[in-house]
């Protein structure tokens, strides 16, 4: 047991390593990830302009003023920065086709505990350079978050939601990964998780703008705990029975998925074939 915390520790500390070398990226990357985030500023204050209810401050969409929609953005940026896990799957499908895969099964490491902890890895890096940039952008729109910050309980919750959001997106892009030992290619499936995931995780519109019966089926889905879930809990629009039975099906879904990626990745390992040195 304890060997084997060593390894998984020496692994981690590699791949921080690794990724440090890149942090002067990570800072600019962060800033860069903001800017679109302009554009959505001015789409929507032309949205409340519209609405024709004097102020944009006292016109109202959904339960969000203009202020509110901003900051909204503003959170499914940081909730994205955990959950997003860019080439993760298309990655593994690679492996899987080209047979890199092969180094898993003949040494004594597991493939997807290595690649999760590289991505621990990758996120420690991240927001250990990307906090100044993160305060500096939250800091210069502070004004939008009108309705003040929470308290010091729906802040720890809104860690968690962000912690499960990141295993969530993990092996939720793993499982789908793990189909490459099924077949060849998984580009165009990716393309449509892709898709999928960019309307319904929020990061477009808020997800409660949705009429029923959509709202409710979207909120049965795991693409809303990856952006939009923690935003609403940082903003107080989930409270009481409805917080906690959205942290039970967050916390749900990524049990699901953890089990989903290993039971692949067991079945993909007995059909595999490898050939050559």
């Amino acid at each position: 047991m304890i060997g084997r915390a060593v390894t998984w520790w020496t692994i981690l500390r590699i791949a921080l390593e690794e990724r440090l070398v890149y942090r002067g990226d990570f800072a600019l990357g962060t800033l860069m990830r903001f800017l679109p985030i302009i554009t959505q500023i001015f789409l929507w204050w032309a949205v409340f302009e519209s609405i024709g209810e004097g102020q944009r401050s006292e016109g109202s969409i959904a339960g969000y003023r203009f202020e509110n929609m901003v900051a909204y953005y503003l959170l499914t940026m940081v909730s994205r920065a955990f959950s997003s896990m860019p080439g993760l799957a298309s990655g593994i499908a690679r492996q899987i086709r080209d047979g890199e895969v092969k180094k898993y099964l003949i040494q004594p490491v597991d493939m997807i505990g290595f690649l999760l902890l590289t991505r621990i890895a990758h996120k420690i890096a991240y927001y250990s350079v990307a906090l100044l940039p993160f305060a500096l952008v939250f800091y210069l729109c502070r004004g939008f978050f009108v309705d003040g910050w929470p308290d010091s309980t729906t802040l720890l919750i809104f860690l968690a939601t962000l912690v499960m959001a990141f295993l969530l997106g993990f092996f939720l892009e793993a499982t789908l990964g793990l189909i490459g030992f099924w077949f060849l290619e998984v580009t165009s499936l990716l393309f449509i998780y892709m898709l999928l995931s960019f309307f319904l995780s929020g990061h477009m519109f808020p997800l409660d703008m949705l009429p029923e019966p959509w709202l409710s089926i979207v909120n049965l889905m795991p693409l809303k705990y990856l952006a939009f879930f923690p935003a609403a809990v940082f903003l107080g629009k989930v409270q009481g029975a409805e917080l906690v039975q959205g942290l039970m099906i967050q916390a749900g879904w990524v049990v699901f998925f953890i089990i989903a990626a290993r039971v692949a990745f067991a079945r993909g390992v007995k059909r595999y074939s490898g050939f050559g040195g």
